[in-house]
């Protein structure tokens, strides 16, 4: 799980530095079907992350908002926190994927809490930010822009995880 973790979040910084040499114009693009435009999707991914951990009880609370763009120049700051906690979450014996979550962050405050195994929402946070570095990908790509290669095997060959063989 932690490599998928350390994935998700190398791909996400990968996208942040693509999209610095966007326009703020090209930052406000969007494509129908996608949570909106790339700028308001970077920021969602990265309130996703902190919101889950929160969650999780691994950063403090209050729970982040979505109602604010994160400016571009800051997402480097919080990517840099979302980075310490999920590796916290493997340095320590205090976490136990099979700990049962109480989560009353709900869409209508009036729904119940549900109980949520840890290891289920981690699987979430990654999947979270693949769909929608998908979306930024799919906008850019629509736009006739250069989108970066951000799948696993990327990831691999960059780490030293994938090479040829000798």
């Amino acid at each position: 799980m932690l490599r998928s973790l350390r994935h998700d979040l190398w791909a996400t910084e990968k996208l942040v530095g693509h999209c610095r040499a966007l326009t703020k114009q090209q930052l406000e693009l969007t494509v129908p079907g996608t949570y909106g435009s790339i700028a308001r999707t970077l920021s969602h991914i990265l309130r996703g992350d902190e919101r889950y951990l929160v969650r999780l009880g691994v950063l403090p609370g209050p729970m982040p908002s979505d109602d604010d763009v994160i400016p571009l120049n800051e997402l480097g700051a919080h990517l840099e926190k979302v980075r310490t906690a999920v590796e916290g979450i493997f340095t320590g014996s205090q976490f136990d994927p099979e700990n049962v979550v109480i989560d009353a962050a709900r869409r209508r405050p009036s729904d119940p809490p549900l109980e949520i195994d840890s290891w289920t929402m981690l699987a979430q946070f990654v999947h979270h930010g693949s769909d929608h570095r998908a979306q930024i990908g799919t906008i850019l790509g629509a736009q006739g822009l250069e989108t970066p290669g951000l799948d696993v095997w990327a990831y691999g060959r960059e780490i030293g995880a994938i090479r040829q063989k000798r």
